[in-house]
């Protein structure tokens, strides 16, 4: 669960508020089980990974990283990832979530990992994403965890 004080409010535009509302509702539903957090990802955005792991890169499709990444992680897993957000900051078209991820692999060990993302919002879609994670961590399940 995200908790905001009320003097937040005072501090963000509209359109902050907006894009903030949007990716805090969409953290929620993806906590609770009900709802697909990127369904926000316009088509043509881009999602870069950053660190030095095989799947460290810029990714110029929201299809080619659902297939590249999304899906073949979630093939890894018996229980999926459960966010928990830490914090949501918005600054202009940009919205920054700090957040914990734990899910359980086929093999029955934990998956938890810190993520920072930074997302640009256009129109309530997600734009462009530059994701920091635990690349070990990430790499490790991607890995170890053999899937048909």
């Amino acid at each position: 669960m995200i908790i905001f004080s009320n003097s937040d409010a005072q501090n963000y535009t509209k359109t902050e508020l907006s894009n903030k509302e949007i990716i805090t509702k969409a953290f929620e539903k993806w906590h609770n089980g009900d709802g697909n957090f990127f369904d926000l990802l316009n088509d043509d955005m881009q999602w870069e990974i950053t660190g030095s792991t095989p799947y460290s890169k810029t990714y110029t499709s929201k299809q080619q990283f659902l297939d590249e990444v999304i899906i073949p992680l979630n093939k890894k897993l018996k229980v999926k990832i459960k966010p928990t957000v830490r914090n949501i900051f918005a600054d202009n078209d940009m919205v920054i979530a700090l957040w914990d991820g734990e899910a359980t692999a086929l093999d029955d060990k934990p998956y938890r990992s810190s993520y920072s993302w930074y997302m640009k919002m256009k129109n309530g879609k997600i734009t462009h994403v530059i994701a920091f994670l635990d690349g070990i961590e990430f790499t490790d399940i991607m890995k170890r965890t053999h899937t048909n």
